[in-house]
């Protein structure tokens, strides 16, 4: 891994891709999407300060994760003066997190073990479709393999 002396404060976007383990490509979109930013050189340039490597390495956490970038953009403006995040932070936003996560899992979970029950069947109206339509909810007014949008009668 390239090092970067201790002196320099600023990194180019290659340095920044390089330490961080993000692509260029994917550098630029968190900066147009507001989660780092950077400065311009007379030759238009982009110069990252150091702390930025810490915001990239909490962005790619949180994705990791499956947290949505608007989630991640919405955490890291609460923070004081756009700082980086530390310990602390990423403890505090992750467990605001943590539900989300639990039923996500819970979705994931439900999917997988009934994945089977649905696969190909297309029907919204079996009792036992669980995953595109949980307690038969359409079966009631609907019946047949798709979902039509109902539309009122013209009077």
């Amino acid at each position: 891994m390239p090092q970067i002396h201790e002196k320099i404060h600023e990194l180019t976007v290659g340095q920044l891709a390089a330490r961080s383990g993000a692509a260029v490509s994917a550098l630029h979109f968190y900066e147009a999407k507001g989660l780092i930013s950077s400065r311009r050189t007379a030759g238009n340039q982009r110069r990252y300060t150091r702390d930025t490597l810490r915001r990239v390495a909490f962005i790619r956490a949180a994705q990791r994760v499956g947290i949505p970038l608007a989630t991640i953009r919405e955490a890291l403006a609460e923070l004081p003066e756009e700082r980086t995040p530390t310990r602390d932070d990423w403890a505090r936003l992750s467990e605001a997190w943590r539900s989300e996560l639990d039923q996500r899992i819970k979705q994931l979970n439900r999917l997988r073990d009934h994945l089977t029950d649905c696969i190909g069947c297309g029907c919204l109206s079996l009792d036992t479709c669980v995953l595109s339509n949980p307690d038969d909810a359409f079966g009631e007014r609907l019946a047949g393999s798709r979902l039509l949008v109902e539309r009122p009668k013209a009077g």
